[in-house]
């Protein structure tokens, strides 16, 4: 179900050759097929084949009790092959995916003048997904007192972590305050507790009638700090508005003046209210 396609085919293919190849072998060693040349693999190779394919041309047949049950063994070996084959074809086919994009960087820089996360998602599909639910969790290396190591999650609170429309694109955003778990950290401290920022979207795809979800990570260089994403509006004039999609990925470095502009703001614990970025706003 999650290999490419022509992976699949390979493997379907390979899979259906060994299968004749081995009855081969069998319908060889015990004999009895009609017509076929003694000891020849390869009639009784595309012997197998005609059978396996409920084929029958005529000129071979089974004529011993043996290679009569081996054909009929192979026979069902076929109807099931093909049962099974055309389930995994099916559901491949049928089976809806997300197709999210998410930007390859994440960028932390004050936003209202709070410090501030943020990440981008889009819909790479022209149907809309409803409902969309961003949930964004940061895993840490800690130790307890105790002195267990272990791994362990820690909820990021977004500013908006649902849509009722996921279109175009989302500009995600968390608050670094006092209560956040980057909170009193910098690139340096996430590195040395092997930080990485786990996000998943999920919603109903109105074209399919099903959920979709897709999730992607964020290891510790992958967050760009002092930074702020490159706007993707672009005026076309006459009150027409677009997304370029070739800066979804594009960040700007801010000048940095001084620590504060990108460590958490010890003083403030809340911003200004929280807003989801979708369709035409960034």
């Amino acid at each position: 179900m999650t290999v490419p396609v022509p992976a699949l085919l390979l493997g379907l293919v390979l899979l259906y050759l060994a299968t004749n190849l081995i009855f081969a072998f069998l319908y060889v060693f015990y004999g009895g097929i009609a017509n076929a040349r003694p000891g020849s693999v390869a009639d009784a190779f595309f012997f197998s084949i005609q059978t396996m394919a409920t084929v029958g041309y005529g000129n071979m047949y089974p004529s011993s009790f043996a290679a009569n049950v081996l054909a009929t063994i192979e026979s069902l070996a076929g109807l099931l092959t093909v049962a099974l084959t055309t389930g995994v074809a099916f559901a491949r086919v049928s089976r809806p995916t997300a197709r999210v994009m998410f930007s390859r960087i994440a960028v932390i820089s004050r936003r209202n003048g709070q410090p501030t996360l943020m990440l981008r998602a889009a819909n790479q599909r022209r149907n809309q997904v409803v409902e969309a639910q961003m949930t964004v969790s940061l895993l840490l290396d800690e130790v307890s007192e105790e002195g267990e190591f272990m791994r362990r999650f820690h909820d990021v609170e977004l500013m908006r972590g649902r849509t009722p429309m996921f279109y175009l694109s989302w500009t995600v955003m968390h608050q670094i305050t006092s209560a956040s778990p980057f909170f009193g950290m910098d690139a340096a401290a996430l590195a040395a507790r092997n930080a990485e920022l786990h996000c998943s979207i999920s919603g109903y795809d109105e074209v399919f009638a099903q959920m979709v979800h897709a999730r992607y990570a964020y290891g510790v260089g992958d967050i760009r700090w002092n930074s702020r994403f490159t706007d993707l509006l672009i005026d076309r004039g006459n009150g027409v508005w677009a997304i370029d999609y070739t800066r979804f990925h594009d960040a700007t470095d801010l000048a940095l003046d001084d620590v504060s502009a990108f460590q958490p703001d010890h003083t403030a614990t809340s911003g200004p209210a929280a807003r989801s970025e979708n369709s035409v706003t960034e």
